[in-house]
């Protein structure tokens, strides 16, 4: 017999990377009826004629937060290619996100095309200047997440350690998402040193053997020591939300927003046992 649902802990944050096939206004209807306190919209949705007043509407008169928006960034083009879109599409998304009343954006870097990687960091900090200027105006906060080289079309921070030297090379945050650092060494001196600057924190499941992506498994059906980690991060200092982000064929086929209240279950009951 199934456990009773439990009330979603207030640092539990839903990103609609979850349920992309949603809209806006259909997806903060879903957090609602999980109960969730945060989320995170994203760019895709918002960068269109109406999603932005689709979200404005769908928010007004609930007590959910917009945590984040995602965003692109020297994507196509690339760094190296890049004439200013990139910058033009941030500073567009920074906007929208403040009149949400999001705190941070976080996005991939873009590809580095045949820089190398000190030149493609010294060219990402000369294109996102203007961005962190613009956000800090408007009490926002930019950040770059981990990703692996898999994405090196879009992205030159690869490990947790390569996102910190970036971003303490340019001046903007980090998002640390699990999904892609869970295995790698030294993890707790690494959250120590990434809480300064920290934003937000990602969380789902990877199931050994997957060598495909987008793949990613429901907190607790896959092998990540979500319970160890989480408790890493906060005995680290962590203070924000822990953000489930789900896509793949498993979330698919479970459908995204059994999905989603699964996963929002566990990551609450983990926190709960950690006294977050």
């Amino acid at each position: 017999m199934r456990s009773a649902r439990i009330e979603v802990h207030p640092r539990v944050s839903i990103d609609h990377v979850c349920m992309m096939r949603q809209g806006p206004a259909e997806f903060i209807a879903s957090c609602r009826e999980l109960g969730a306190r945060h989320i995170v919209l994203s760019s895709p949705h918002l960068l269109t004629d109406t999603g932005p007043e689709q979200a404005r509407r769908a928010l007004a008169g609930t007590s959910i937060e917009v945590e984040a928006v995602n965003a692109p960034f020297a994507v196509f083009p690339n760094l190296q290619e890049d004439r200013g879109e990139a910058t033009a599409t941030m500073l567009k998304l920074i906007e929208i996100g403040s009149r949400l009343g999001a705190r941070s954006a976080y996005f991939l870097t873009g590809g580095r095309a045949r820089l190398d990687w000190d030149a493609a960091a010294d060219r990402f900090a000369e294109l996102v200047r203007p961005c962190l200027l613009a956000a800090r105006e408007r009490g926002m906060t930019l950040m770059i997440e981990n990703a692996p080289a898999l994405y090196a079309d879009i992205h030159i921070a690869h490990s947790l350690a390569d996102t910190l030297e970036l971003a303490e090379r340019t001046g903007v945050g980090v998002c640390i998402e699990l999904y892609f650092c869970w295995a790698e060494a030294g993890l707790e001196r690494l959250f120590r040193r990434a809480m300064p600057i920290c934003g937000l924190v990602q969380v789902s499941d990877y199931v050994l053997g997957d060598r495909s992506l987008p793949n990613r498994a429901v907190p607790g059906d896959g092998a990540i020591p979500l319970e160890r980690l989480l408790g890493e991060v906060l005995e680290a200092g962590y203070e924000g939300v822990f953000d489930i982000e789900l896509i793949g064929p498993r979330i698919d086929a479970e459908g995204p927003l059994a999905a989603t209240r699964r996963a929002a279950e566990r990551i609450s009951e983990i926190l709960t046992r950690l006294g977050a």
